[in-house]
């Protein structure tokens, strides 16, 4: 598990992003949206489940919430930020294969 240091400046380089627009915007293709807005929505609910774990944390710490509530706000944002890690490594998996096949 990464260490609260890399966790707060992966959540601050995540959040640098989506202020600056994250991925390129492109419309629609035929089928439906654009890998681009598909990534985008992906990496904005991490950081919505982000900001509720803040959230949460903060109002426990000013006795406003349980301890309950801020360890389902945790568990959803480990489990956001997982599954985003790992569509990020399936997708560089890929990408070393298809590489492969030209050399």
């Amino acid at each position: 598990m990464a260490s609260p240091t890399v966790a707060a400046n992966a959540y601050a380089a995540l959040s640098r992003i989506m202020e600056s627009g994250g991925a390129e915007k492109s419309g629609p293709s035929a089928g439906g949206p654009s890998f681009s807005a598909l990534l985008k929505d992906a990496v904005g609910s991490v950081l919505d489940a982000g900001k509720k774990s803040d959230a949460q944390t903060m109002a426990m710490s000013s006795g406003k919430a349980n301890v309950m509530d801020v360890v389902t706000a945790v568990a959803e944002t480990d489990v956001a930020v997982s599954t985003l890690v790992s569509v990020r490594d399936r997708m560089i998996q890929r990408w070393v294969r298809t590489q492969d096949t030209y050399y």
